[in-house]
């Protein structure tokens, strides 16, 4: 008869996210995924089978997460879509300048991850193209009505000012990640929503 888990898998999912975010997956060891959850190896793998399934749980509540927190910004009716990517691009500036001045210079799961990982592991390439999928048609759908209200004038398709606006925010947070400042990150913003009018 199995024994009942003594522990918060949402708390271990959330430490291990923060390790994995910190250093990478492979980076990142068993051992200091078990003192950072605070689990014995035994536990880890019976309640996760491995390292690997792990991270993909881990990457999958961030992505979650992150993708929420865009859908949020991009689906809120008060604002003309315009402004929207324009607030979503300030969440950006605002997490990557927090998240510096913090002294955490983490940059992206997800982008961090691309860079790791895309290439050669095929469940967390499909993991993140999921992921992209997700955040372009949201991207695309407020261009989209923006484009309708007359607010965003490009004459550039929805589909590829989404990849556009999906490129810019990706290259703020590597922008970051090498030490760029706030200015900078603002100019980028501000430049990218110029682009879009």
């Amino acid at each position: 008869m199995a024994r009942p888990r003594t522990f918060d898998e949402d708390q271990v999912l959330a430490g291990a996210m923060d390790l994995f975010w910190a250093y990478g997956y492979e980076a990142t060891s068993t051992r200091s995924l078990c003192d950072a959850v605070g689990l014995d190896r035994s536990s880890l793998y019976n309640a996760f089978t491995s390292k690997h399934e792990l991270f993909k749980r881990a990457l999958t509540r961030y992505l979650d997460a992150t993708a929420a927190n865009q859908a949020r910004i991009l689906e809120d009716p008060r604002r003309p879509p315009a402004e929207r990517i324009r607030e979503l691009l300030a969440a950006i500036v605002e997490m990557e300048s927090a998240s510096y001045r913090n002294g955490h210079g983490r940059g992206c799961l997800s982008v961090n991850t691309t860079v790791e990982l895309a290439g050669r592991d095929p469940e967390i390439a499909l993991l993140l193209d999921r992921d992209l999928a997700r955040r372009l048609d949201s991207l695309r759908t407020v261009i989209a009505a923006g484009a309708a209200a007359g607010d965003i004038t490009s004459t550039r398709t929805p589909e590829a000012l989404a990849r556009f606006v999906n490129a810019v925010i990706a290259g703020m947070r590597i922008a970051a990640q090498g030490g760029a400042d706030r200015p900078t990150l603002e100019a980028i913003a501000e430049t990218a929503t110029d682009a879009l009018a």
